[in-house]
């Protein structure tokens, strides 16, 4: 079983560009992301319902202010005045409760609908192929589960009653506008058509420069998750100033896009303000008049300015409401887009069963961009049980090969066998659940050591495992830290020095227990005197079980039981150690580049 995260992977291209796509219609965008909310349709009616009533409560006050001018205040008859004044208090007290129990209603399914989209992205992201992880910045994927996903969330659990409210509001305003004055209704409408025109023209601009500006906050956030991650690099490589000046270029297009995406959605708010006490002044103006001419009561004027703030009231909000809602929708399309990837495809249906581990590649060709080949016509058996050192230089195509095993990337053309079986016709989950795989660079998980060790087969007994880490000399340490197999590692296990994190990994490997077994120069950050019990022991670990070695140090594999030379993508020799050493060819140069000077002195 692949006993570590951070998969051999090489230099693929980009799966699926992610960066400025074309912006779908908030339409299409509103009704895919409506099936989110199906779930939840009786607590929206019920939180609707609760709004709607609250919001008729709201609208009705004025009408009886108006009333209490009229029938109090005018004629100074102060006898139903207390009437009236429980009458408002019961009013206001009401919808204020209503609309708490609503804004409850409205948290729990945001909150609900926000954990269903991040379940799905995470688990959209384990089926995505690993050419995706190969050239998408973490940092970006996870801006879009967090951020984009908080984005809906209070547009959801804000904005989205607050429009509703706002709508009930305004018709409700229009409908008592009209009982108390018509001329004074026309006033109050004229400026519609002005607020209309000015909420459409900003709106197209914000939705645009909130999407760029989500965009390129992935971005920073995939810059400094990988900074932190490989920082030890940086500052081996004095590449802090280099660092920092990428950090400040999207920083400063992070400015850029943030000041106009913000200047747009802050400008409407002033605009709307400004409308809405030309309108104020026009009902005030108006209204007088009107009310000398005895054409309204003054009551009726005082409840028709109330009534005109809260017809320009939500007109102003539900302009502010778009603004978040077009941060919303580019939140959600920037979801969809990692929900619309393509998984990786398995066509195969095979469950491998009682695996001997006789391994065939057949003509195999393979290029990552389809274009220059990285694998060429390559063709070669193992037999169970053998032990197959893959050497050649840098870039020959071992990790390759090894990709191609795994079905991390499927062969352009020829074939891989496994006891006989096309790889591609067996299911990807069965063939690695029967590979293990120890790179030079392991991962391990922020949880107990023992957690770690058993990650590749849950079920092994606490005897075993402690039986496992004896074997590979991992046991030793283990005990002398501050909890032994109990301790919780810190992230990536870098309290622990590379030799220990090393030998975690070589001891998950001999605890899951598979049938074919790859070792990427697996002792190499182990010092000289470990690294010959953990040879031993590896040698022990192969017993019985095909083995693939890729190897740097040539010294390692001189016992291995076939190697495989490559260069350029190519097998150019295969044989016994000393069967090539014979040869003196592409074998020998690169062990005489490396023990040179050993062998001749013992010449």
């Amino acid at each position: 079983m692949v006993d570590v995260r951070r998969r051999p992977h090489g230099p693929g291209p980009r799966f699926v560009p992610l960066e400025k796509p074309k912006l779908k219609s908030p339409k299409e965008t509103l009704v895919r992301f409506s099936r989110y909310l199906k779930p939840h349709v009786p607590l929206l009616v019920l939180a609707f319902l609760l709004t709607l009533v609250s919001s008729l409560l709201w609208v009705i006050s004025p009408y009886i202010t108006a009333k209490v001018i009229d029938n109090v205040f005018v004629p100074r008859s102060f006898e139903r005045l207390p009437s009236y004044t429980i009458l408002l208090a019961v009013v206001f007290l009401s919808s204020s409760l209503l609309m708490w129990l609503q804004s409850k209603i409205m948290v729990k399914v945001s909150l609900d609908v926000a954990s269903n989209l991040r379940k799905e992205v995470f688990e959209k992201l384990h089926t995505l192929p690993v050419k995706f992880f190969d050239e998408t910045p973490h940092g970006d994927v996870m801006s879009r589960i967090m951020n984009d996903v908080d984005n809906i969330v209070n547009v959801l659990g804000n904005s989205v009653i607050q429009i509703f409210s706002g709508v009930i509001t305004l018709i409700g305003a229009i409908v008592m506008m009209l009982k108390v004055s018509l001329l004074l209704t026309f006033v109050t409408l004229s400026i519609v058509p002005l607020t209309i025109l000015t909420t459409t023209l900003v709106a197209r601009r914000t939705r645009k420069y909130f999407y760029e500006n989500q965009s390129v906050l992935g971005k920073l956030n995939g810059l400094i998750e990988e900074d932190i991650s490989g920082l030890n690099v940086i500052k081996l490589f004095s590449r802090e100033e280099k660092e920092e000046e990428k950090f400040r270029e999207l920083n400063e297009a992070l400015r850029k896009v943030g000041i106009k995406a913000h200047i747009f959605s802050g400008i409407l708010g002033p605009l709307m303000n400004m409308i809405n006490n030309v309108s104020f002044v026009m009902v005030g103006g108006f209204g007088g008049w009107f009310a000398s001419k005895g054409l309204v009561s003054i009551g009726d004027v005082a409840a028709f300015i109330s009534y005109s703030r809260q017809f320009t009231r939500p007109l102003n909000e539900l302009s502010n409401q778009i603004n978040m809602i077009q941060s919303g929708l580019a939140g959600a399309e920037r979801i969809f887009e990692i929900l619309d990837l393509q998984p990786e495809e398995d066509e195969g249906t095979i469950e491998l069963k009682d695996v001997k581990g006789e391994i065939e590649f057949r003509n195999v060709w393979f290029s990552y961009d389809k274009k220059v080949p990285v694998i060429k016509n390559v063709s070669f058996k193992i037999l169970p049980g053998q032990k197959v050192a893959l050497v050649g230089p840098t870039g020959s195509g071992k990790t390759t090969l090894v990709n191609l095993l795994m079905r991390f990337y499927d062969v352009d053309e020829g074939e891989i066998l496994v006891d006989g079986v096309d790889i591609r016709k067996v299911k990807r989950s069965s063939l690695r659940s029967n590979i293990g795989v120890v790179l030079q660079d392991t991962f391990l998980f922020s949880t107990t050591v023992m957690e770690n060790l058993r990650y590749g087969n849950p079920n092994a007994s606490e005897e075993a495992v402690k039986e496992s880490a004896r074997f590979t000399f991992a046991d030793h340490f283990i005990r002398h830290l501050p909890k032994g197999y109990d301790t919780i590692l810190s992230e990536n296990g870098e309290d622990l020095s590379q030799g220990q994190r090393q030998l975690l990994a070589i001891t998950r490997a001999f605890i899951a227990n598979p049938k074919i077994l790859i070792l990427d120069e697996a002792t190499s950050n182990v010092d000289t005197r470990t690294e010959k019990h953990i040879q031993s022991a590896m040698w022990k670990l192969m017993e019985g079980r095909t083995s693939i070695i890729i190897a740097h140090r040539l010294s390692t594999i001189k016992n291995a039981d076939l190697i495989l030379v490559m260069r350029n993508g190519e097998i150019v020799e295969m044989g016994k150690h000393e069967e090539l050493m014979e040869k003196k060819g592409f074998y020998y140069e690169l062990f005489m580049n490396q023990f040179g000077d050993v062998v001749l002195s013992k010449e």
